[in-house]
């Protein structure tokens, strides 16, 4: 069995303590607390069992602590999914969708998010989904707006009758006509 990993020698217990103290991340509290039972004299299997982990997260947070400080027991967001879209397509979306479709060649009136997947394929030959789209117009600034529809067999003369023809008339309070009686 190989010896355990040695921890900074520009940190103590104590320090470590202090840290967790003052950290806004719970995470990173609950790492340097485990650190620190290590720089008491504690086990690994003992601090493993302190912070609800496994012998072998323990290493990793003691490499992590070795080579980056408190600072590396912070967890790191991964990044995600890199875009489909580069700068230049979404240069090319967004002067398609300022322009506004044209008919005879879009076959559409009005730009909706499938239409626009088509298009980026047509042209680009990227199979992107209506929800990315969506998310990548959102972060250009775009939104989608929609107009109140109205039916077609509506009848205004009919809703003219529906209409208040005069003013309601304002009751009194109640409670001043109480005080008024006694």
């Amino acid at each position: 069995m190989r010896p355990p990993l040695p921890l900074r020698s520009d940190f103590n217990a104590d320090d470590l303590r202090q840290l967790a103290k003052q950290s806004k991340n719970a995470d990173q509290a609950r790492r340097l607390l485990c650190l620190a039972s290590i720089y008491d004299g504690s086990s690994r299997t003992d601090a493993a069992n302190l912070g609800g982990v496994t012998v072998q997260i323990i290493r990793d947070w003691v490499i992590r602590f070795n080579e980056e400080g408190p600072a590396g027991l912070i967890n790191k967001h991964g990044g995600g999914v890199p875009s489909l879209l580069n700068d230049e397509h979404r240069k090319a979306l967004k002067d398609i969708v300022d322009q506004g479709p044209i008919p005879a060649i879009h076959n559409v009136t009005r730009w909706r998010l499938c239409d626009l997947t088509q298009w980026i394929w047509e042209e680009f030959r990227i199979s992107i989904s209506t929800t990315v789209l969506g998310r990548e117009l959102r972060k250009m600034g775009y939104r989608k707006l929609s107009a109140r529809p109205c039916h077609r067999t509506r009848n205004v003369e009919a809703m003219e009758g529906f209409k208040k023809t005069s003013q309601p008339e304002w009751q009194k309070s109640k409670s001043k006509k109480l005080k008024e009686k006694p």
